[in-house]
């Protein structure tokens, strides 16, 4: 009697999926535990084994497919793996979807002498890699045992910093060059050259699970929350001193970089206890406040910002926010985040100050109800003690659902944010 491969629970906010793609094809032998096809999901990738030796009789949604949990994904009739899939025979190859083709002994036909066969991207089944590297080698058509990992198993980063390593040049190869273009003359003036182009393409690429849950959210948090957004500047110049005083020991002490991320988790906490509706959330007609402080920190992936959340950050301490945070990035881009890591968060960070933004309203992660923007640090002209003085400054920027979470209360916040970041050591003092 044949065993349905099913789409397992992958977390309790995640209904569907995509077949990114199958491993094996039909008529496969497979093992107990084997990798049969890899899922893509909004927030995280996921390979989906076989639950019994056997035959891969049928694929009932083949690559590309939406799949809803619990759906059959395809049928495997159990019995003795046939195939020799434990241990490659000599003289045998693996295939791209792990199965064996035996090159010499038992065939009748012979392969073409001399002629090179082409080293499909993801041949060796051996290789540690994560599902997001595999997909990208597939892409790029890399050979994973090509990719030098970067840690114990081969990840997307490493698969791209493969792929963008210039390739060496040929023997007596040459560069073609072109011909400068000579002005137009016409009558006593010059004019330059018009430049016409014989193609205007376009491309359509369908988006991916992450991207269109992204796309999704954030229309529904502007459809159904009645979202403001207050700004405020901060003087970053008592952080900034105190980086550079501090962060050669900060670094030798703990082996991470002093940012001044830590530092806005540290004054977030500290406002959020003092306007505790804004770490908060609706849920029919009731708010429901949170007595613990997990904070969303947004980081850059291929696929979007995602945001991890540092659990209970009231209790952690700056080296271990710095730590936390610069493992999030490194998992983002290596894409091992999971969901446990991406689940829940009372209030969350963005700082689009990294890519060079001076002022943004950024948009609420529901069923949160407030975000907090960092900005590009600018030289500007402050008044000081009555003298007009160059400072870095800041743009602060605080959306917030005004349905549970007044004007004043956002003001309040930023306003002590503002104070906590110009006079640091008083969180240094609380920490």
């Amino acid at each position: 009697m044949s065993i349905n491969i099913v789409v397992p629970e992958v977390g309790e906010s995640i209904v569907d999926a995509r077949v990114a793609k199958w491993l094996k094809k039909e008529g496969d032998s497979v093992r107990a535990g084997e990798p049969l096809v890899e899922l893509e999901t909004d927030k995280v990738d996921v390979e989906v084994a076989a639950p019994k030796a056997g035959v891969l009789q049928r694929i009932a949604h083949g690559d590309g497919a939406d799949v809803k949990i619990g759906d059959i994904l395809g049928e495997i009739e159990p019995g003795q793996v046939t195939t020799g899939l434990p241990a490659i025979a000599p003289g045998a190859t693996a295939g791209d979807d792990g199965s064996r083709q035996v090159t010499t002994g038992s065939t009748n036909e012979a392969a073409p002498a001399n002629v090179p066969q082409k080293e499909p991207a993801t041949k060796p089944s051996n290789v540690p890699s994560t599902p997001s590297a595999r997909k990208a080698a597939r892409e790029s058509d890399v050979p994973l045992a090509s990719v030098k990992p970067s840690g114990p198993r081969v990840t997307k980063a490493d698969v791209e910093r493969a792929t963008s390593a210039p390739a060496p040049s040929s023997p007596g190869a040459t560069v073609a060059k072109t011909a400068p273009t000579s002005p137009v003359v016409t009558g006593r003036h010059q004019s330059l050259p018009v430049v016409t182009t014989t193609e205007r393409s376009e491309s359509r690429e369908r988006m991916s699970k992450r991207r269109a849950t992204i796309a999704r959210r954030l229309v529904e948090a502007q459809q159904t929350a009645a979202l403001l957004t207050t700004f405020n500047e901060v003087d970053m110049s008592a952080v900034m001193a105190l980086r550079a005083r501090q962060k050669e020991a900060f670094k030798t002490r703990y082996g991470v970089n002093l940012g001044i991320a830590s530092f806005f988790v540290k004054a977030a906490v500290a406002a959020l206890k003092e306007t505790p509706r804004i770490n908060a959330e609706i849920q029919g007609d009731e708010m429901v406040l949170k007595h613990y402080y997990d904070i969303g920190v947004a980081v850059g992936a291929a696929e979007g910002l995602v945001v991890p959340v540092l659990r209970d950050a009231d209790r952690a301490s700056f080296a271990e926010i710095e730590k936390g945070i610069r493992d999030f990035a490194k998992r983002a881009n290596d894409g091992t985040l999971t969901l446990d890591d991406l689940r829940g968060g009372t209030f969350s960070i963005t700082n689009g100050g990294v890519y060079g933004s001076l002022m943004s309203t950024p948009i609420v992660n529901p069923p949160q109800v407030a975000i907090l923007g960092l900005h590009a640090i600018k030289d500007r002209p402050a008044v000081v003690n009555g003298q007009v003085v160059a400072r870095p400054m800041m743009y602060l920027a605080l959306t917030y659902d005004h349905r549970i979470v007044d004007g004043s209360e956002a003001v309040k916040f930023l306003v002590r944010i503002k104070e906590l970041i110009e006079d640091p050591a008083v969180l240094l003092l609380d920490s």
